[in-house]
């Protein structure tokens, strides 16, 4: 085993030399930002939710173990965290909002520009309607490009339900979307 793999460097933090969770931290604390900013968080949330993410692993580092994939570990221990966080306000979370790249556009591309950003606004919209569940799956597997093995783990069922949940959202999302463009019609 590699002596600087994530999992090696976790099994150390959990046999107590907990200055190699620094490392660990380094590595994903932009993917764990990245994680819950797209669930919606804004920038201050997302930061305090990464730092609550990883006082949890320094409190529950004991509860890993050699079998454990740790990226999946960390994930599933960011969504209990965001999970608490959002239960006392709204069960949904916060609001979605999809990066806006913008570009300087000749006369042209002015038309497809335009219509770029409606269906951003609307896929906004469409997320936003879904419940966290849905969302997270969505993120998980869409924007962190998990595979269904690790969503499985971190959302604790199997590998085919995972896959069929998340299929199940993506339905939803396809189903909100499109309703939503009849009614702009």
């Amino acid at each position: 085993m590699d002596p600087l793999s994530d999992h090696a460097l976790m099994l150390q933090v959990s046999e107590g030399k907990t200055e190699t969770l620094g490392l660990l931290y380094e590595r994903y604390k932009r993917r764990l930002f990245g994680f819950f900013y797209q669930l919606g968080c804004d920038r201050q949330q997302s930061e305090d939710l990464v730092q609550e993410t990883f006082m949890r692993v320094l409190r529950y580092r004991k509860t890993y173990t050699n079998d454990k994939n740790f990226m999946a570990w960390l994930f599933h221990i960011g969504r209990n965290v965001f999970n608490t966080h959002y239960s006392k306000q709204n069960r949904q979370g916060p609001q979605v909002e999809l990066a806006d790249n913008r570009m300087e556009f000749g006369a042209a591309e002015v038309e497809l520009a335009f219509d770029r950003s409606h269906n951003t606004r609307q896929l906004e919209k469409a997320l936003n309607s879904l419940t966290l569940e849905n969302k997270e799956l969505i993120v998980l597997n869409k924007f962190k490009e998990m595979r269904y093995k690790e969503i499985a783990e971190v959302v604790g069922c199997t590998e085919g339900a995972a896959r069929t949940r998340t299929h199940r959202a993506l339905q939803k999302l396809k189903t909100i979307f499109f309703e939503l463009e009849k009614s702009e019609r």
